[in-house]
C-alpha cells in the first residue's frame, strides 16, 4: 500500500485596509491586516454579494498618489500561485450608496495586465475579483492598480494560495512564463455559486468559486443530481471537488443540442476545461449517449462517449483544448 503526504499549501491572505488580524465565518479563515502596499487610504467597505469575503475594510488608491499603486508581499516561497483579488466599494453615509461611480481600473500580476475592470461589476457576483494562476520564482509577488481616470481603484481582499505545479497543465507552450487568468467556471445544474470549501474540495485545489448554471436557456435541458460517489474526481495536480460532477444539465427529446455563448477579450487564446461524468439513470451502457463537442463551429471533440471514455458511470472525465478567439465569443 503506498501513502502519498502533502505539505499544506502556503498561503497568505490580506484584509486591505484592516489595522488588525481578521477571522472570517464560516470556515474561520485568518486574514492578516494590511501590510506591503506602495500608499492608498485605508477605509470602511460597503457590503457585497455572497462570493465576496465579509470583511468591512479597504484599501482605495487616490489619482493624487499617482496612476499605478502596489501590493509588493515578499517571502513567497517560488511555486505555483493562485492569486486572487477581490475589488470593494468605498462605503457612504447613505444606506443606499451609488453604484454607477464605481471604480473602474486595471490589474496586473508580476508586471503583466491580467484585468480590466467593466461597469456594472458590483452588481454580478463573478465580476467582484480577478483570479490568475501564475508561477513566483523571486520571492516577492507583485500585484498593481492602474488608474484609468475613472474612480480611485478599491481592493477589498488579496489571497496568494500554492496550488499544485503542474495545476491546468494544456501543452508544449505550458511554462513558468505564461500567466492563466481565470475568466469563468461554471458549474451545470447547481442552484448556488459554490467554492471548493463548499464541496468539501481538496485544499491542493485552491479555493476556486464554480458560478451557478441552472440552465443553457430556451427550454433546451433539465437538471439531474446524484448522491452516488464519483470515481476519479479531486485528483491530482488539479484537485476537481467531486461534488463537481454529481450534477449535471441534460438535453431534451425537444432540443437535443445544448449551446453556450460567453462573450471574452478578443485576440487571446483560451484554454477551456471540460467536465463530465454520466450519471443520468436512464443511461446504463457505452454507446447509449454520444455527442460532438463543438467551439465556435468547429468540431473540437467528435462522438463523446462519457461511459466509454470514463471507463464506468459515475466516472469523472476532463477534456481540454486551448482555441484563439478573434472575435469577442
Amino acid at each position: 500500500m503506498k501513502f502519498v503526504f502533502y505539505t499544506a499549501p502556503w498561503v497568505i491572505r490580506i484584509s486591505c485596509g484592516s489595522r488588525v488580524n481578521v477571522r472570517t465565518l464560516p470556515t474561520n479563515t485568518l486574514w492578516y491586516k494590511d501590510f506591503a502596499y506602495t500608499g492608498g487610504i485605508p477605509t470602511n467597505s460597503t457590503a457585497k454579494v455572497y462570493v465576496a469575503p465579509p470583511l468591512k475594510t479597504l484599501r482605495y488608491f487616490p489619482l493624487s498618489e499617482g496612476p499605478n499603486n502596489c501590493y509588493n508581499i515578499k517571502k513567497v516561497p517560488r511555486g505555483r500561485y493562485s492569486v486572487r483579488v477581490f475589488f470593494g466599494l468605498v462605503a457612504h453615509h447613505d444606506p443606499d450608496p451609488n453604484f454607477d461611480n464605481e471604480p473602474l481600473f486595471d490589474i496586473s500580476v508580476e508586471g503583466t495586465q491580467i484585468y480590466s475592470l467593466q461597469s456594472g461589476w458590483s452588481n454580478h457576483e463573478d465580476q467582484v475579483f480577478t483570479e490568475a494562476q501564475v508561477f513566483l520564482t523571486d520571492g516577492t509577488a507583485s500585484i498593481c492598480f492602474h488608474s484609468t481616470g475613472h474612480g480611485d481603484p478599491a481592493i477589498l481582499s488579496i489571497e496568494i494560495l500554492e496550488v499544485a505545479d503542474r495545476a491546468y497543465y494544456f501543452g508544449p507552450e505550458w511554462g513558468e512564463g505564461v500567466i492563466l487568468r481565470t475568466v469563468t467556471r461554471l458549474s451545470c445544474g447547481n442552484g448556488k455559486s459554490k467554492f471548493d470549501v463548499d464541496y468539501s474540495g481538496d485544499r491542493w485545489g485552491g479555493d476556486r468559486l464554480w458560478s451557478r448554471m441552472t440552465t443553457f436557456g430556451q427550454s433546451s435541458d433539465k437538471a439531474i443530481s446524484t448522491e452516488t460517489s464519483i470515481k476519479k474526481a479531486s485528483n491530482a495536480p488539479n484537485f476537481y471537488p467531486e461534488a463537481l460532477y454529481q450534477t449535471a444539465l441534460v438535453s431534451t427529446d425537444s432540443q437535443l443540442d445544448l449551446a453556450y455563448t460567453m462573450d471574452v477579450d478578443p485576440h487571446k487564446n483560451y484554454s477551456i476545461w471540460l467536465h463530465f461524468a454520466e450519471i443520468d439513470v436512464s443511461v446504463t451502457d457505452v454507446g447509449q449517449r454520444i455527442f460532438d463537442i463543438l467551439i465556435n463551429g468547429d468540431v473540437i471533440f467528435d462522438e463523446v462517449d462519457i461511459t466509454k471514455m470514463s471507463g464506468d458511470r459515475y466516472t469523472a472525465l476532463v477534456l481540454n483544448t486551448t482555441v484563439p478567439v478573434n472575435g469577442e465569443r
